[in-house]
């Protein structure tokens, strides 16, 4: 049960705000209307290379999932786009001012923080909220209207546990941010690691923090069997070069999520050292979806990384939404229990809390600096990785 009950150019053309609709008609106007999108996102702040994925990937989905048309049901499909700049007020404020102007249909958050600030706006508001790239667990049974396109933390968190042969009386601490995306992996670690026998602990740094080395030095002291890593933003170079100091590559087991491109050659020899858990990488999965969605973004000029799928898989849901009407109660219905074939096989939308129920993956990072690139160990079963229903 839910927590609450009840290519770039034809996206670039249909920016144009528009008015609200009548009392009683849905926020995005009548059957004839345009159906009005708004993307709030990391266009530029700490995400912004997140934020630039998930746009490629959208703008790649939509044209997917229209058949090239920009239309659903005859009516044309209209985007806004705004920038958050990772801040939390900003995107309340850009989401208030895109619903003020009839757009019923909001999507894109990047950041865990300002997802679970967007989303009771959804239910506020009456509107379909499509969280982005944001993972915690937070949005999964929030409330009817919201739904995500990415996966979530407890779905790293059981991908990361398969690297373990027995957690049964091991130590492990969890690396992270002092933010909602760091407190949601805390939280994973512990529910999923403890439960299996495992003491969990953790040592969490602000997010704006650039000297990690003090950190990096409570993390050798503590001396567990594994790190689990959860790391966001620009500041993962300096992390990785503070575990690499204190040599806690080479003393004990490190395992972590598999971070954009740009990030390859940060871990250099130590690449080796680490196990990666994924929840894309280009070239992760060879579904036709993949293909379509790999030649579209770089047709573009774009190219596929880590939250590319998620755009995409936005757009495929809203396309999927908007076809049911203009009534948010029969485009939430029509995403409830939706299965359907996305970047990495067959998706589907758990009615009960919205979980977005996919497929993740193990890899290995091979070669060095510019050279250092992923290889896939192990596509785990969606089924393996299902997180709890939320209650």
């Amino acid at each position: 049960m839910r927590k609450t009950p009840p290519l770039a150019a034809a996206c670039a053309a249909a920016l144009a705000l528009t008015a609200c609709g009548s009392p009683g008609e849905a926020a995005g106007g009548g059957e004839d209307d345009p159906v009005r999108v708004g993307i709030v996102y990391s266009s530029t702040g700490p995400l912004a290379s997140y934020g630039e994925q998930y746009r490629q990937g959208f703008e790649a989905g939509l044209d997917h999932a229209t058949n090239g048309t920009m239309e659903v049901g005859g009516r044309p499909i209209e985007v806004s786009y705004a920038d958050d700049a990772g801040d939390p007020t900003k995107a309340v404020s850009a989401t208030r001012d895109l619903i003020g102007s009839g757009h019923d249909i909001i999507a894109g958050s990047t950041s865990s923080g300002i997802a679970a600030q967007v989303a009771p706006l959804a239910e506020q508001n009456d509107i379909l909220f499509v969280s982005g790239s944001a993972a915690t667990d937070a949005l999964t049974g929030l409330n009817d209207h919201t739904f995500r396109s990415g996966r979530q933390t407890y779905q790293d968190i059981l991908t990361a546990s398969a690297f373990m042969d027995d957690p049964e009386g091991a130590e492990v601490v969890v690396f992270a941010q002092q933010n909602a995306f760091g407190q949601d992996n805390v939280a994973a670690v512990t529910e999923v690691l403890e439960g299996e026998g495992a003491s969990v602990d953790s040592v969490l740094a602000p997010p704006e923090t650039t000297d990690l080395t003090p950190f990096a030095e409570q993390l050798g002291q503590a001396a567990p069997d594994l790190v689990f890593v959860a790391w966001a933003g620009e500041t993962a170079a300096a992390m990785w070069q503070a575990l690499d100091q204190q040599k806690i590559l080479d003393s004990t087991e490190v395992v972590t999520g598999l971070d954009i491109k740009p990030s390859y050659p940060v871990f250099g020899e130590a690449g080796g050292s680490i196990s990666f858990l994924s929840h894309y990488f280009d070239g992760a999965s060879e579904t036709e979806v993949a293909e379509i969605m790999h030649d579209t973004v770089v047709t573009d000029g774009g190219e596929v990384d880590l939250f590319t799928p998620d755009g995409f898989t936005a757009a495929q849901m809203i396309v999927h939404a908007a076809g049911a009407g203009t009534d948010v109660q029969d485009r939430i219905a029509a995403l409830e229990g939706w299965t359907f074939d996305g970047v990495k096989g067959e998706v589907h939308i758990r009615a009960e809390d919205h979980a977005l129920i996919q497929p993740m993956y193990q890899v290995e990072l091979v070669g060095e600096g510019e050279d250092a690139h992923p290889e896939l160990i192990a596509e785990i079963p969606a089924a393996d990785v299902e997180p709890p229903v939320a209650e």
